[in-house]
């Protein structure tokens, strides 16, 4: 006896079930991805607010008094702590240059190329030369003079605000380590990344200080227009695919 033919049953018009974990997650994406933009606009803000006390001298006597505090008191070109500080905060100031950040950049965008991420490679690239450029267009607009009040302890030529090194290392950092974190499953590893690159951050504006050759609104600005940066550049990355490697056949050999 022939068997029973049993057409198919049809999918037009069937209900769509979604699982409720997975309504869960989208809905903490999104409000995740709304925080971070609020967040960044705060931080612009925060910039704004910065340039408009400067512009107005309202920021004088804070930047001259936290100056004062890194150098020995009747000694203006000592710094305080030992000997050996200076010389870790110029290595430390080395971080956010334009030479180190620049190889660092290349580095990183080496190994997305290496792993065929070209769309992580393109966004990465993307932020640091944007905020390479905002930085020397903000540099401009406002000439402000460097710090007079105490003697430079390292070299520098161009205008003060905002603190380029500040500023770049936060877009770099920031954004490098938010998008290494995305690729983590674990909370503690992203956390650990984030917190790495958050410190490293920190520690740049922070020898531009201790240097003198950074007035504490110039990093402080800095600090806050690079993160607003880098959050920016976060949501776009974030609402892309996973960031998991394309198929490489060569990968194997």
């Amino acid at each position: 006896m022939p068997a029973a033919h049993t057409e198919p049953t049809p999918t037009f018009g069937r209900r769509i079930s979604f699982h409720p974990r997975e309504l869960w997650a989208g809905a903490c994406a999104k409000g995740i991805h709304l925080l971070v933009a609020l967040l960044s606009i705060s931080l612009l803000v925060v910039f704004g607010f910065i340039v408009e006390e400067m512009l107005e001298g309202e920021t004088t006597r804070i930047d001259s008094a936290i100056l004062l505090a890194f150098r020995v008191p009747g000694h203006l070109g000592t710094p305080i702590g030992p000997r050996w500080l200076q010389q870790s905060a110029i290595d430390i100031s080395a971080l956010g240059g334009f030479t180190f950040i620049w190889l660092f950049t290349i580095v990183v965008a080496g190994f997305f190329a290496l792993t065929r991420r070209w769309r992580a490679m393109l966004i990465f690239l993307a932020a640091i030369g944007g905020a390479s450029l905002l930085d020397s267009l903000l540099k401009v607009s406002f000439h402000r003079a460097r710090p007079e009040i105490v003697p430079h302890l390292t070299y520098v030529t161009n205008a003060s605000f905002p603190s380029g090194h500040a500023m770049i290392s936060a877009a770099t950092y920031l954004t490098v380590g938010a998008m290494l974190a995305r690729t983590q499953p674990s909370m503690r590893v992203r956390v650990y990344l984030l917190g790495v690159f958050i410190a490293v951050t920190l520690l740049i504006g922070i020898s531009r200080l201790y240097l003198g050759v950074h007035w504490p609104s110039d990093v402080f600005a800095g600090w806050s227009v690079g993160a607003a940066w880098a959050l920016i550049f976060w949501i776009i990355a974030e609402r892309g695919p996973a960031a998991k490697p394309e198929e490489d056949p060569a990968a194997e050999i």
